[in-house]
């Protein structure tokens, strides 16, 4: 018998409630203390395809998904075929009775539960929409967990529905956890019990960020939606009145940019949020950000290029693009997020950054970390200190003899200057995204060009100097050092555990801040390693060759998955294992 070790898989066509299924049984999970981390599997489909997703259970904290199900819930014949060689010995499928499944095309070490899904529909006068329930319903008998905490999640995600559809979606649930206990044995080998623990909030990156938003001030939020970004959108929509958010959903990302930095101009803390292709059309307005020293925040959810590529996958193939985005020489500081925990810390400290440095922030992110579910503890709100940075002082303005133009660009030693908000009096400026001189007015001189260039050059060195240096966690004296970016933190933490289990002493060093990079400190890392691989999510090993430009240095191997799917602990396991060995 296994006791809070668990991979539950649903899966069936878009529109069938997949997601929907597979986050009640998350909350339900978390609701008893356990720890759970869930992935999900869709195309870019309204309906139909095939959509999965999969929740692994817990009774310590986890970082990722790992291969291996315990349980397939499948709404349709496609579902098992698909998935089938991914259950382990003892696993069991739960499936539509009028489903003809051929036990040859099932190992014999694999259960199966045929259900009439229907014909259960039917007797309890529900729609036909609610099998997924039903399913749901089924599994947690099947585990034999408390199908009392279930119902509670159920209330509490169709309350706003009426009492109508909660009572629907119970019965249905009730109904297929009843035919489990009538119609099988209690036999099933992984079972899930609760913990005694008090329970913890479920989120995705996206949610994350978002929360880190708020918490930070945001007042302005406006984005065009594009997978894996568009769920800020709906979150920051959700909570705009409660917070007092303005949040416009645009005609296109172009419009998106512009109005934040119309909005970050007024001295609002502002936000916008998209993916690769639509970074693409925020560029000029990137590089406009950037001349006009307008404080932005830029979400970049990473998705498989280029052009459309993968809408609904993920991959970390936008490092460089992050890195050099817009013409010209700007401070461009890139910060990169591993999990749900950074994605609300680091998204206040962007906004910090933002502001003190009168700057636009990419906060860089990809659609693992964004959509995938973690269950965490409750986030200190007052870890990050907001920091508006330097705003010209009202009430001296205005007793200032001077008549002239604000010197709102003015040469500072560390290229910061004091900003006006419109209104201020005595604060007018000309904003244009041509060079100027400090007072805003266009000029092409020599002499101006030069002093700007490295005033706002100067910025980069400043914020080098104050952020964080990486942590190489792991022992010293490690057999190999893994360097990585991102949400390949998770696969990695978990790979760690299984490598030290085989006796291979490995340390991790994780790259935060892409830009300003960590330069002296990643060179001693490599330095002193006995053999270094990094692992992410693209073709080319972007993060590798920002090492080794920063740094001179090149990793003994480069790992990477770039199919759109991340990365799972037994891939980085057998790559690091293989190079430990081999070289």
């Amino acid at each position: 018998m296994v006791i809070n070790r668990l991979t539950w898989k649903i899966g069936g066509k878009a529109g069938e409630g997949i997601m929907a299924t597979g986050m009640i049984f998350s909350q339900s999970c978390t609701r008893s203390g356990l720890y759970v981390y869930d992935i999900s599997e869709y195309p870019s489909l309204i309906k139909g395809g095939h959509n999965n997703l999969q929740v692994r259970v817990e009774d310590r904290e986890i970082f990722s998904q790992v291969k291996g199900v315990n349980i397939i819930i499948a709404l349709n014949k496609e579902t098992i075929l698909l998935h089938k060689d991914e259950l382990v010995n003892g696993a069991g499928i739960i499936y539509d009775s009028s489903e003809v499944i051929d036990p040859k095309e099932i190992r014999d070490n694999i259960r199966l539960y045929p259900i009439p899904f229907n014909n259960i529909i039917k007797e309890i006068g529900v729609q036909g929409i609610m099998k997924n329930n039903v399913a749901l319903g089924a599994s947690i008998a099947l585990i034999d967990y408390d199908f009392g905490i279930v119902e509670k999640v159920i209330r509490d995600n169709f309350k706003r529905k009426g009492d109508k559809i909660i009572d629907e979606n119970t019965r249905a649930a009730r109904a297929g956890y009843d035919y489990i206990k009538n119609n099988f044995k209690n036999d099933f080998e992984y079972k899930l019990e609760k913990t005694g623990k008090p329970g913890r909030m479920i989120l995705t990156g996206n949610d994350a960020i978002c929360m880190g938003a708020i918490n930070a001030g945001c007042k302005f939020y406006a984005a065009y939606p594009m997978t894996p970004a568009s769920s800020i959108l709906h979150f920051m929509a959700a909570q705009e009145r409660r917070f007092n958010i303005v949040v416009k959903h645009t005609e296109d990302e172009i419009s998106a940019i512009n109005m934040a930095i119309g909005a970050g101009f007024t001295g609002v803390r502002a936000m916008t949020g998209t993916s690769g292709g639509g970074f693409c059309l925020m560029t000029e307005g990137y590089g406009l950000a950037g001349m006009l020293e307008v404080p932005i925040v830029i979400i970049l959810s990473m998705r498989p290029g280029p052009s459309t590529g993968m809408p609904t996958w993920s991959e970390q193939g936008d490092l460089k693009f992050a890195l050099n985005a817009s013409q010209g020489d700007f401070p461009r500081p890139v910060l990169v997020p591993g999990d749900v925990e950074e994605s609300f810390y680091l998204t206040q400290e962007a906004f910090n950054i933002a502001e003190k440095y009168q700057t636009p922030v990419i906060v860089l992110s990809d659609k693992n970390l964004a959509e995938s579910h973690k269950s965490t503890d409750k986030f200190d709100t007052k870890k990050v200190t907001i920091d508006r940075g330097i705003y010209a002082d009202a009430a001296d303005l205005a007793a200032s003899p001077d008549t002239t133009f604000f010197k709102r660009y003015k040469y500072t030693e560390n290229g910061v200057s004091p900003r006006t908000i419109p209104g201020m009096k005595k604060g007018i400026y000309t904003a244009a995204s041509d060079e100027h001189d400090e007072e805003g007015n266009i000029r092409e001189d020599i002499d101006v060009r030069i002093k700007m260039m490295q005033k706002r050059a100067r910025k980069m060195d400043s914020l080098a100097k104050e952020l964080r240096q990486p942590e190489l966690v792991g022992p010293h004296d490690a057999d190999i050092t893994i360097i990585a970016a991102g949400s390949t933190k998770g696969p990695i933490k978990e790979a760690m555990i299984l490598l030290e289990n085989e006796g291979v002493k490995v340390n991790y060093l994780q790259i935060v801040y892409l830009n300003p990079f960590p330069s002296e400190k990643v060179a001693k890392v490599i330095g002193s390693a006995k053999k270094t691989v990094v692992v992410e999510n693209n073709f080319s090993g972007q993060l590798a060759d920002i090492i080794k430009e920063k740094t001179g240095k090149d990793v003994d191997k480069r790992i990477l998955k770039y199919d759109g799917r991340p990365f799972y602990p037994e891939e980085i396991f057998t790559a690091v294992k293989e190079v430990v060995t081999h070289g």
